[in-house]
């Protein structure tokens, strides 16, 4: 199964030329996440892989640099003709917020529903889940953790050749954990199968100072994408804004035992050489992606997470045209 990230909106809460602000894409399978959507965000889907419908949109919090490509959104998957129900999550004050913005957006044909989530009130997708977790920003904030479910361990074949399975279909239903008949009676997949395998996961902050919370969750995840806001000079200024230094990030990661750690939301004010190699000092698989980078993150057994840049821009684009005015 596929998985990676694209990154949408990489700076700070004003948008520059170069970076806009947050919004990350995470792709599995045929699965579509948007995590935040600041202001433009869907002109940078365009700039890239096109106006894709997305399956659900998790908020992190309720500043505008991270909802204000909301509105224009929803509205154009209107212009599209979108007939999916679109979802989107988001901290307590989420139904307030769309209260206000209703009257900008209208009654969708399509349909939207507005979902509250409090910490431990996971979003099940079958084979992974999307969980919150409070982080340490002025005002109420949740992370999010993508995980997937435990793998199935290696199949032996010769183990369930001994106990007189033959190959074929047999071999088959064992991997997906299904009973069959032996030669001596039933084999169940725990006699022929190593153990349980784990599934990869991504950690999004959103804004927020370095946490217990944050590292509790992105134990051992193979991707980390943390707010780096501050360079370490600033980190007085941080911890009164409820952001975090590049510094303090790459601490983090180190101690979660991370894969890679993704840098973001990060001021025009900074030079980002130097931003990164604060963090590199901390921790040497840090990375400051741009716009339109993106991370593929392979099974576990094939390696670690790896860094396309401008990898969104060199696939195809698979959204459909806007028409025009009705």
């Amino acid at each position: 199964m596929d998985l990676d990230v694209i990154f949408l909106g990489t700076g700070g809460s004003v948008p520059s030329a170069r970076r806009n602000t947050a919004a990350v894409l995470v792709r599995r399978g045929g699965d579509r996440l948007l995590f935040d959507c600041g202001e433009g965000t869907q002109r940078q889907m365009q700039r890239s892989i096109g106006l894709i419908n997305v399956d659900a949109i998790f908020v992190t919090h309720l500043h505008a640099d991270h909802y204000l490509g909301l509105p224009g959104l929803i509205k154009s998957y209107e212009m599209q003709d979108r007939e999916e129900r679109l979802t989107i999550y988001g901290p307590p004050g989420l139904r307030t917020l769309f209260g206000s913005l209703s009257r900008v957006i209208g009654k969708p044909a399509y349909g939207l529903e507005l979902v509250e989530l409090n910490r431990g009130e996971s979003v099940d997708f079958g084979d992974y889940e999307v969980e919150p977790f409070d982080v340490s920003h002025r005002i109420v904030a949740n992370g999010y953790a993508l995980r997937e479910d435990h793998r199935p361990g290696r199949f032996d074949p010769d183990a369930a050749r001994e106990l007189g399975v033959e190959p074929g279909p047999a071999f088959g239903d064992l991997q997906d954990g299904i009973a069959v008949e032996g030669r001596d009676g039933t084999v169940v997949p725990e006699q022929v199968l190593g153990p349980a395998r784990p599934g990869r996961a991504i950690v999004i902050t959103g804004d927020t100072e370095p946490c217990e919370e944050t590292e509790i969750a992105a134990e051992d995840a193979e991707l980390l994408i943390h707010d780096a806001s501050f360079a370490a000079e600033e980190e007085g200024r941080a911890a009164e804004t409820g952001h975090s230094t590049a510094l303090g990030a790459a601490e983090l990661a180190a101690a979660a035992g991370v894969g890679m750690l993704a840098l973001v939301h990060i001021s025009s004010r900074h030079f980002v050489p130097d931003i990164l190699a604060e963090a590199r000092e901390a921790f040497a698989n840090a990375i400051a992606p741009r716009d339109f980078d993106l991370v593929q993150i392979p099974l576990p057994e094939r390696g670690g997470p790896e860094l396309v840049p401008n990898g969104a821009r060199e696939l195809p684009a698979t959204g459909a045209d806007v028409p025009g005015p009705r």
